[in-house]
């Protein structure tokens, strides 16, 4: 006959229901959104609060690529247009470009700067160059996710600086990724550079997948304080395609190791298919606010944040199995600049009041 060694120490019992209560709530506070999907028959093969609401940070210029990508199809620009920095764009916050008003790129280039660079100015430069201005080239993103069926999205700007109201899920954004992968297959190359150069400047993708995980093919990666460290990726092999999408990393290292782990298990079929079923019947929760994360990665808490979950995911540390095992050759972009001699430096003089 068994006995439970706690029957007759009832304070004991409160004690661990008390410490397996606390353990629970902490980690549903701390918990962050994961969607891996089979990208051929949009198939959920895992995820974890997919439809929760989240501030995408760079991930936003995955939009900004489509409206751009159809805009180059419906023949309103080309691949040569020319892209300016105006006083808007420069004016953007971290500004790992470098250029200053009035430098110029072909559009292409600019497509390169705004995705693997991830630069902040370029991505306003080309909503100005596509559109009349930034408003409404973010009319035309808020447009495309409506079409979409992006129902937990809404953007405020074409590059991800935060703001209340540029939010998103890993629900949407996935849905977003393989749209644009499956609707412009022939700018899949943008997506694979691992760094460019601008006027001999280098800048690295911040997607390590690409040269540590055989297979991927892009998408983008994005970071702010209140969002943590976002992901959205897509792999191939043996002719399988899958994405996935995490949201709230907290480190690079658990971003991209966490990403590899499940494009492994996903290839390997280790993520059988959920019972969530596909992904665009995913219900987004349009009834919570985004987590704000800045509290955790960026005061003086963080420490033990970050302590807390590299002991949830320890892969890649030393002494831990890393995902991120192959040596992929990278690919550099190099992007030239010119002065555009029609710029102008004179402020426009305000208008008089009527």
């Amino acid at each position: 006959m068994t006995t439970n060694k706690m029957a007759g120490r009832p304070w004991k019992r409160l004690v661990f229901i008390a410490s397996l209560f606390t353990w629970v709530t902490s980690a549903a506070a701390n918990a962050t959104p994961v969607l891996v999907v089979d990208a051929d028959n949009h198939q959920v093969l895992y995820q974890e609060d997919a439809g929760v609401p989240w501030y995408p940070a760079s991930t936003t210029k995955l939009m900004t690529a489509l409206v751009v990508f159809e805009a180059l199809r419906s023949g309103e620009v080309t691949l040569t247009t020319p892209v300016m920095m105006t006083r808007n764009a420069i004016k953007q916050a971290f500004l790992e470009s470098g250029l200053t008003f009035g430098r110029t790129m072909t559009l292409e280039d600019a497509l390169f700067a705004m995705i693997a660079a991830s630069a902040n100015d370029v991505a306003v430069a080309l909503a100005e160059a596509v559109a009349s201005d930034e408003a409404s080239f973010v009319r035309r993103m808020n447009e495309a996710s409506a079409r979409l069926g992006l129902t937990g999205t809404h953007f405020s700007n074409p590059n991800g600086l935060f703001d209340r109201n540029n939010y998103t899920t890993a629900r949407d954004l996935a849905i977003l990724g393989m749209e644009v992968d499956r609707a412009f297959p022939e700018h899949r190359r943008f997506f694979m550079a691992s760094a460019v150069t601008i006027d001999g400047k280098e800048i690295k993708s911040n997607n390590l997948l690409l040269t540590r995980f055989s297979g991927t093919i892009g998408m983008k990666t994005g970071f702010l304080c209140a969002s943590g460290r976002n992901i959205v990726g897509l792999a191939t092999r043996n002719g399988r395609r899958v994405m996935v999408v995490v949201l709230g990393a907290t480190t690079e290292r658990e971003r991209n190791e966490r990403s590899a782990q499940y494009l492994t298990q996903a290839f390997d079929g280790r993520l059988p298919s959920s019972d969530a079923g596909l992904v665009d019947n995913l219900q987004n929760r349009t009834d919570v606010a985004p987590q704000d994360m800045r509290i955790r990665l960026c005061t003086d808490q963080s420490a033990a944040y970050e302590a807390s979950r590299d002991a949830l995911y320890p892969m890649g540390l030393p002494g831990h199995e890393t995902y991120l095992q192959d040596q992929i050759p990278g690919q550099v972009h190099a992007i030239s600049t010119w002065a555009n001699d029609n710029a102008s430096d004179v402020p426009l003089p305000s208008p008089r009041p009527s």
